[in-house]
């Protein structure tokens, strides 16, 4: 049964129209940070207080992203009726991103690019070694590669899942298409696919000049641990 925004109660409304706002500002980062091409890639954000995420909408160039076009969808991945076109359908990632809602309570926004390096990682099937102590700070260990799975059903949602319930990584590489990246909002989910490119890139040229050294396990322990817990100004990540 498809669920209408206007019968639901006022401050869930509410919340859904701050977290549009949010998500259609957060998909300005993609291109500026080139992490996208045309129309790939998405943002998305769990509303607060609500069984519910908001999506970008599938096909839909990044200048013409505004709040009111953003989709509002269950965590079953189906579209809420919310006065927006019946032709505005979410994201042909939406599947991935509520099977990941679904099953990792603590993820608030899930991100997907095509990022150049980090899928050529991919591509490869091979996980970006934790050589930096940039990584060990934001992923406590190497960014690990999930399995390969087609668009269409919960397969890519649950190769997301699966991988990093092993990982302090925030960022899956899913083999033969891309990152994934997950965060307890969906700012959080962006800053962790530009690092993800970031340190992908910078650890595919350093391979061009030789073998990269390895950070041994207990630095990576000690770096992530004082970067998730004592970094920054009263816990938020700089």
């Amino acid at each position: 049964m498809t669920t209408a925004l206007a019968g639901l109660p006022r401050d869930v409304q509410e919340a859904v129209a701050a977290t549009r706002a949010r998500v259609a500002a957060l998909h300005a980062e993609l291109p500026r940070n080139e992490l996208v091409v045309w129309t790939a890639g998405n943002v998305s954000e769990r509303v607060a207080g609500a069984d519910l995420f908001v999506i970008k909408p599938s096909g839909v160039s990044y200048d013409d992203l505004t709040p009111e076009v953003m989709v509002v969808c269950d965590l079953d991945g189906i579209k809420i009726e919310d006065g927006t076109p019946a032709s505005l359908q979410p994201s042909s990632d939406t599947a991935a991103h509520a099977y990941v809602y679904r099953h990792m309570s603590e993820v608030g926004g899930v991100v997907h690019t095509h990022s150049t390096y980090a899928t050529a990682w991919a591509a490869r099937g091979e996980a970006v070694p934790c050589v930096l102590t940039m990584m060990a700070d934001e992923f406590g260990g190497p960014i690990p590669v999930g399995p390969f799975a087609l668009i269409g059903d919960d397969s890519i949602g649950r190769g997301i899942v699966e991988t990093l319930r092993m990982s302090n990584s925030p960022a899956v590489l899913m083999q033969n298409h891309g990152p994934f990246t997950v965060g307890k909002d969906a700012r959080a989910a962006v800053k962790a696919a530009v690092m993800c490119e970031e340190v992908a890139r910078t650890v595919h040229i350093a391979r061009q000049l030789g073998e990269p050294i390895p950070i041994p396990d207990a630095q990576v322990a000690s770096l992530f641990d004082r970067y998730q817990n004592v970094y920054g100004q009263h816990q938020e990540k700089q």
